[in-house]
């Protein structure tokens, strides 16, 4: 029978077990992963190039290919053109040309989006002189066949309709997400031409009412989803269908999505159906691929120095139905910013909704900060003989943050590698975003807060954005698009931060980490506006 003194050895043994077992599973998972998604590119030839400031990346199949019809693919809203890969992937690995790009003040092209969205028009022109300077590019492609079809999501869905409209050579049109309101009732039947729209089944009811509207132009009142209408040959069919399960991101890595685009496409230039056709459905190879990276997370943690004795374990916690005087430091920040911020002017920054988030982090934070302190009491002071150790463990759980989540996400998912012009902006954002971590560390990890402090608090701060959107919808429409969005950062960097102040004791160091990735993706990713 083990002595008294031999049970916390053989505790730190037992932990120590199971986190050498995590590292092996998350570095198998990440390679399991990064397999898959690598193995999608077999057999494509990828060339990137740009022109004038636009990136571009053309997919195409093998060499001894026959002459093929080339496919444009946009992308939507604080997207670029990695967004898109599923699409370009499929369409190669079937035989055609695929052509990503970025959009004017999107992913690395270091153009602004004119006109932002106090004048959507001159954003609109703008979007389409890319697509005209994009369809001048493929046409001279070497092995087309002179045949091009466009695609886009969401924001583009629009802007690729509307070329397709003023470039009838263009022989069908894919809209995902799709809202076209150059569709009317007085548009003719093959305007554009061929046209499929689909739509995730989990995104908004409108946008399923929008597929039947326009598909109805050409079906009449009696429109259903699923079902052709019109004839390839004459330019006028049509299609709408729903990707079940996926939302608005969710509908670009769909099997179904991916399925449907290829059968309609094939049809429209005349193509063979394939028996078994590859399909690009990375969503599990990317739910992998994250889940790795995040448990990998917990084993590494173990390696920051320890700053100051964790002041208590977490069973002496109140439970999480104990608010106790938690509540109103939860729910005052959450009501009286969107509130505050009503009416200010937030124009400062050229970054698209970037100045409204920037002002919504810091009063956010700075409304939590007073409410703690006048509640008494603060975060663990730091010893002059572990100031070095903080300034260590933060660089060490800052660099992972960044750059164990960054990394992927740039070349699997979308674009958060920063161009030159974006720093001064990551900076900006991180003047908002440290209050509020700094903030929302001190609230959640404090041991008079309920077990379920996080979660609370960031259901909390969605509440908030929410309620920022309802008073302001013109101007706040697209942060709703990007709530999932940080709702999944919300959740990734909730567990990297309580594994950090587990191990070091103290709630600034993943603060700190948080509040610069949050600002990185969120100054890289908006469209950044002339």
């Amino acid at each position: 029978m083990p002595q008294p003194t031999e049970a916390p050895r053989r505790a730190t043994e037992v932990r120590s077990a199971w986190a050498w077992l995590a590292a092996a599973l998350a570095l198998l998972a990440i390679a399991s992963a990064v397999w898959q998604l690598e193995a999608a590119r077999r057999g494509v030839l990828i060339s990137s190039l740009s022109v004038g400031t636009t990136p571009v990346t053309v997919f195409r199949p093998p060499a001894a290919s026959a002459p093929a019809p080339v496919v444009l693919i946009a992308h939507g809203f604080a997207g670029s053109q990695q967004l898109m890969q599923p699409f370009a992937l499929t369409l190669a690995r079937n035989g055609y040309i695929a052509v990503t790009f970025d959009y004017p003040g999107h992913g690395r092209n270091t153009a602004p989006l004119r006109g932002g969205l106090a004048e959507p028009l001159a954003s609109q022109r703008t979007l389409l002189a890319s697509m005209d300077q994009m369809a001048a590019f493929v046409r001279g492609l070497p092995g087309s066949d002179g045949r091009s079809a466009v695609l886009g999501h969401s924001m583009a869905s629009d802007i690729v309709v509307r070329h397709a409209q003023a470039h009838p050579e263009m022989q069908a049109t894919v809209g995902v997400s799709l809202f076209a309101p150059s569709i009317s009732a007085d548009t003719p039947a093959d305007s554009p031409r061929n046209l499929l729209v689909i739509v995730g089944a989990l995104e908004p009811a409108l946008l399923a009412r929008e597929a039947l509207r326009v598909v109805g132009r050409v079906a009449g009142a009696d429109v259903q989803l699923d079902t052709l209408y019109g004839r390839f040959e004459d330019g006028t069919a049509r299609r709408a269908t729903l990707s079940p399960g996926v939302e608005h991101i969710g509908v670009l890595y769909s099997a179904h999505t991916q399925a449907q685009t290829l059968a309609w496409l094939n049809t429209a230039f005349g193509r063979p159906q394939a028996a078994q056709p590859f399909i690009d459905s990375r969503g599990p190879a990317l739910a992998l691929l994250l889940g790795g990276v995040v448990l990998l997370a917990w084993p590494l943690s173990r390696l920051l120095p320890r700053i100051v004795a964790t002041a208590a374990a977490p069973a002496e916690r109140v439970r999480w139905w104990q608010v106790r005087g938690y509540a109103p430091r939860l729910l005052l920040p959450a009501l009286l910013t969107p509130l505050l911020l009503w009416k200010v002017p937030t124009d400062f920054l050229p970054i698209l909704l970037g100045d409204y988030l920037v002002l919504h982090f810091a009063l956010y934070g700075l409304l939590t900060m007073a409410a703690l302190r006048l509640a008494g009491g603060g975060p663990p002071p730091v010893g002059p003989g572990h100031r070095a150790a903080l300034a260590v463990a933060m660089l060490l759980a800052t660099a992972y943050a960044l750059f164990a989540v960054g990394v992927p996400i740039d070349r699997y998912v979308f674009n958060v590698w920063p161009q030159a012009q974006r720093l001064p902006l990551i900076l900006a954002m991180a003047a908002g975003t440290l209050p509020y971590f700094l903030a929302d560390e001190w609230l959640t990890r404090d041991t008079a807060a309920p077990r379920a402090a996080y979660f609370l608090s960031k259901l909390a701060f969605l509440l908030s954005l929410v309620l920022a959107i309802a008073l302001n919808p013109y101007k706040l429409f697209f942060l709703a698009i990007i709530v999932p969005a940080v709702l999944l950062l919300f959740v990734v960097y909730g567990l990297f931060s309580r594994w950090t102040f587990r191990r070091t004791g103290h709630p600034a160091v993943a603060a700190v980490a948080n509040a610069l990735a949050f600002a990185c993706f969120i100054a890289v990713s908006f469209p950044r506006v002339g």
